[in-house]
């Protein structure tokens, strides 16, 4: 029945394989060691004993692995039988790839471990070491740009108890339930920006992207590629590899569309798109990539307004305005202040507190700036105070010529009033086309510098 009788024999050819295995490995390998139950060398090839200083193999004979081996883990394996197949064993000239394997004896009771020194300074490994170490490399990468896009701020960020402000917040809540686009209607300052990172944040979408774009902030030319990416050479000065945009970095989270009142008539029409056909084609490509994004959208103009004079367009309107959600205006939750104070003051990290008079006075100001302008108030008056305690004069020095508190005769100055009516032009302007300056000169028929100077002059900052 067998070609060869001596196959018949399982224990001999058994011991056989066991020995040509061993043989080839120990020939091809480094270095080769075997320990005994209690971790004590009973041979060691001659390669081996060399690469640890010794003169001859003889002279490792029973001593335990580790003093010939700092390191070893062949106590390990003899310890609880387990085989270690690939490691990395740190040595005083260079690293080795070592395999170390238990010895057991006919009856299966653990005698040993056996040790081999796969590879010598890890040249056989490099292509396999190469990938392992540029796919960690991608994998941090990843981390780290998803830590960067996640939610900053949750809804206890959004601090006030009015009506107004737990309305805003219970909606907010309600959109976070939902894939439903949600479209953030407030002046500048308001928090818009907050509530849609706590709405992602309470999402079913959390542990993916939040990404943001300001259509205000970016040049109309290059809007549309930041927007949907480009395909690699796509224009002259292109990335050769392609670029991603803002809709594949948001993929499975959430696209916040800052000021999308600003947005060009043609990226309008392309958004519209991307929320009923949920497709879209990077500038440059033929390709169409499919698109799983919510999106939360937020303005401080007047889209219908926008809408009548052709600016907007109301199809993208109506497609966006599935819950809106109304931010009010600081002058609007007056009874929030003192809570938003001791938030900001502590958010500064100070030690500050507001006298009652102080806090009156606070109350008394319109706040065009809204939570930023508050925000920007009260870290000056820490920054100017010497006392812990803000005063009334602390405050009026930080609020400058802007506040809005009468004067001890009941009249304020002309100079004043003039002061207040220009600021509050300016601000108005600025509000109404979204803090781009040069529109905004060019509503007030002011040269593009002059207006620049009046901000300097009257402590307006452009949003």
């Amino acid at each position: 029945m067998y070609e060869n009788d001596s196959l018949k024999d399982y224990s001999q050819v058994r011991q056989l394989a066991i020995r040509s295995l061993f043989e080839i490995i120990e020939q091809s390998s480094e270095g080769t060691i075997i320990v005994d139950r209690q971790a004590r060398i009973v041979w060691m090839n001659e390669r081996y004993a060399r690469r640890f200083g010794l003169a001859d193999a003889a002279s490792a004979i029973g001593q335990p692995c580790e003093a010939v081996i700092p390191g070893s883990l062949m106590r390990e394996v003899v310890t609880n039988g387990k085989p270690i197949l690939l490691d990395m064993l740190d040595t005083a000239k260079e690293p080795f790839v070592v395999m170390r394997l238990p010895i057991h004896d006919d009856q299966g009771a653990l005698i040993g471990a056996i040790g081999f020194a796969l590879f010598d300074e890890l040249r056989s490994l490099s292509p396999l070491l190469k990938r392992y170490s540029s796919m960690q490399q991608e994998l941090a990468s990843t981390r780290s740009q998803l830590r960067a896009r996640q939610a900053r701020y949750s809804f206890a960020q959004f601090v006030g108890s009015s009506a107004a402000s737990l309305e805003a917040k219970r909606r907010a809540r309600r959109g976070a339930g939902s894939d439903s686009p949600v479209l953030l209607l407030g002046e500048t300052g308001t928090g818009k920006e907050l509530l849609a990172h706590a709405i992602h944040a309470a999402s079913a979408r959390a542990h993916k992207a939040f990404v943001s774009i300001n259509s205000a902030a970016i040049p109309e030319a290059l809007l549309e590629a930041e927007f949907f990416g480009t395909a690699p050479g796509a224009f002259t000065g292109a990335d050769r590899k392609g670029r991603s945009g803002k809709l594949q970095l948001a993929e499975g989270g959430t696209l916040f569309l800052d000021e999308i009142g600003d947005m060009p008539l043609a990226l309008q029409s392309k958004l519209l798109r991307v929320l009923q056909e949920k497709e879209y084609e990077p500038v440059g490509s033929n390709q169409m990539l499919r698109s799983d994004v919510r999106i939360i959208a937020a303005t401080s103009i007047d889209l219908q307004a926008a809408m009548a004079q052709g600016r907007f367009r109301a199809d993208l309107y109506y497609r966006l305005n599935v819950l809106p959600i109304a931010v009010p205006p600081l002058r609007e939750r007056l009874e929030d202040l003192p809570a938003l104070c001791e938030a900001i003051l502590a958010e500064l990290g100070s030690q500050y507190e507001l006298e009652p008079d102080a806090q009156a006075l606070l109350g008394r100001h319109a706040w065009p700036g809204n939570i930023r302008e508050l925000r920007n108030v009260l870290e000056r008056a820490t920054l100017l105070a010497d006392q812990p305690r803000l005063a009334l004069a602390d405050l009026h020095s930080a609020l400058g010529p802007v506040c809005l508190a009468a004067p001890e005769s009941g009249r304020m100055s002309y100079r004043d009033a003039c002061e207040r009516f220009e600021r509050q032009l300016i601000i108005d302007a600025l509000a109404e086309h979204a803090g781009n300056v040069p529109q905004a000169a060019r509503a007030l028929g002011l040269g593009r510098s002059t207006l620049y100077k009046k901000m300097v002059v009257l402590g307006i900052q452009s949003q």
